[in-house]
């Protein structure tokens, strides 16, 4: 056991390096949303880019359920326990045991997706469907390169290195712009447009393993794979694995389901479909998986920029934690990280549904992102707005029962959870005012029930300094957003709009004024969030904190 000033110094470089992630995601996300300004103008919305952003989330969901999910969940707290306790030469051995399982899992599965997309190909009518099954199978090799760059990632997280898996994301940026610039300009048809885009992904996969391995080389971490000999906590992470992507994939499972749902239910004006003997007129337009994915994009970004960097810099922190039955501090760890979370959580999502159509006017429209793309597009952000603090806080509260071996509960929550999100999104999209809206507040209702329920369980296990402090902070933050939300409402109805140039000057000051009034409001009710966030105390103040 650590005595507790190497132990308020190790929470506090953990807390550090999240905004050491965060800021390298930050410029990640501002590179992505550059790549999807160039691709909105370029591509626009139809029923073909449809298909083909629905073929983007099939490696994607491995890449979030892997990069943010189960395998990281799995490896971290078994690698950081024999660091701990055997030393890192042992967790060096481990890792590259896991290398080679991975690898060989990968590949056959890869395999076996390929021919089954190739036998779909054969089996399904329609350029529709067939355009999804081409762009699925060229993208797929994706899924090998991005998973085991998760897993390096991972490894280089527990030995306090950062920057290079908050940063991978922008290798894939670079690639896609510049095939978006350079080489899309050249194809005549939208199709072969696409088609050069979907090589371009496996191209990306490429080039961040090979930027992994030097960066594992340098951290005297392992890069060739080793079957044998097995080391002992190969099995505790394999069988860890599968309880553990439900939970962590709940968010990706739905998400990928809503763009099958989204496609099949979309289409030309008058369209039908005919469902257990009825046909019905298709409630969708055929562009709405694009302007799904686009408002999505928008939705990420600050869950990205914060609370999934968060999340992952302070999950090896938790595990630590945990390995050593230190509950006090974890108690304080996750108290502090949930605080954080619906800081940034709540005044995002209610600044997404505010600004909406500006931001998407001024990100994605343009060329042929038309006018009413914008305002479809849009209409999606609103609805995620709505469960963006929730969104947020589920990535805390999860590493947190998954650093105390507590594997069940998430299971349980996040299946019974499942099918209501998939039986409402079904059920809203037949509402005129919510139509393509359908899956963001969908996945916003089901994701306060989960984290509602999670927390809940948290606080009967870990008892009251789970949630010392938690009730008047989200006070604070409620009333602060409040005031943020009428600086908002005043920039949307003063401020003069026209075209590009009055989106970009009602986002600037929305946001610039917004941020202003919700910092000066936080100040005035002493949250002490924002000290920590802008590390405005002195450490030597801190050093008796009674709250993390």
């Amino acid at each position: 056991m650590t005595d507790g000033t190497d132990t308020h110094n190790e929470r506090r470089h953990f807390f550090a390096a999240a905004k050491v992630v965060a800021s390298i995601t930050l410029c990640s996300r501002i590179g992505g949303l550059v790549r999807d300004m160039i691709l909105s103008r370029t591509l626009g919305a139809s029923a073909v880019t449809s298909a083909f952003w629905t073929a983007f989330s099939i490696p994607n969901f491995f890449r979030r359920l892997f990069g943010e999910g189960a395998l990281s969940a799995a490896f971290v707290p078994v690698f950081s326990e024999i660091t701990e306790r055997e030393g890192a030469d042992k967790a060096a051995a481990l890792f590259a045991n896991i290398i080679a399982v991975l690898s060989v899992t990968l590949c056959g599965l890869f395999l076996l997706v390929e021919l089954g997309l190739l036998v779909a190909w054969w089996l399904i009518p329609g350029d529709i469907g067939g355009h999804v099954l081409i762009y699925t199978a060229i993208m797929m090799p994706f899924m090998i390169t991005i998973c085991l760059v998760a897993l390096g990632s991972a490894a280089l997280n527990c030995r306090g290195h950062f920057a290079y898996p908050a940063a991978a994301p922008i290798i894939m940026n670079v690639v896609l712009i510049l095939f978006a610039s350079l080489l899309t300009p050249l194809a005549e048809s939208l199709h072969a447009k696409l088609t050069l885009l979907a090589i371009g992904m496996p191209i990306t996969g490429v080039l961040q393993l090979a930027a992994l391995i030097w960066v594992l080389r340098a951290h005297k971490l392992p890069i060739a794979p080793r079957l044998r000999p097995m080391q002992p906590g190969l099995r505790k992470v394999i069988t860890s694995m599968a309880p553990m992507m439900i939970p962590l994939g709940v968010l990706q499972i739905n998400a990928l389901l809503d763009k099958v749902i989204a496609l099949t239910f979309s289409g030309d004006p008058g369209s039908t479909i005919t469902l257990v003997g009825w046909t019905l007129e298709r409630p969708l337009e055929a562009g709405a998986v694009t302007w799904m994915n686009f408002g999505e994009r928008l939705f990420q970004f600050p869950m990205g920029v914060l609370a999934i960097s968060l999340a992952t810099a302070m999950f090896p922190l938790f595990s630590r934690y945990a390995a050593r039955g230190d509950t006090v501090n974890l108690k304080l760890s996750v108290n502090r990280a949930m605080r954080l979370a619906v800081f940034e959580g709540l005044p995002s999502g209610v600044g997404l549904m505010m600004l909406g159509v500006p931001l998407v006017g001024l990100i994605f429209g343009g060329g042929r992102f038309s006018a009413h793309d914008v305002s479809e597009a849009a209409h999606v952000v609103w609805f995620y707005g709505i469960g963006m603090w929730a969104f947020c806080s589920h990535h805390i509260l999860l590493r947190a029962f998954y650093a105390t071996g507590d594997r069940r509960t998430p299971l349980r929550v996040a299946c019974s959870i499942v099918g209501l999100n998939f039986v409402l999104s079904l059920g809203f999209i037949w509402l005129p005012d919510v139509r393509h809206g359908a899956f963001g507040l969908a996945s916003s209702i089901t994701q306060m029930i989960n984290v509602t329920i999670l927390a809940a369980v948290l606080r009967r296990r870990m008892g009251r300094g789970f949630t010392e402090g938690m009730a008047m902070s989200v006070l604070r933050i409620a009333i602060a957003t409040a005031a943020m939300a009428g600086a908002l409402w005043g920039a949307r109805v003063w401020l003069p709009r026209w075209g590009l140039a009055g989106d970009l000057y009602v986002t600037v000051a929305g946001v610039v004024g917004g941020m202003a009034v919700y910092f000066a409001v936080c100040w005035v009710l002493r949250a002490p969030e924002i000290g920590e966030l802008l590390e405005l105390r002195h450490s030597k103040k801190q050093t008796d904190e009674s709250e993390p």
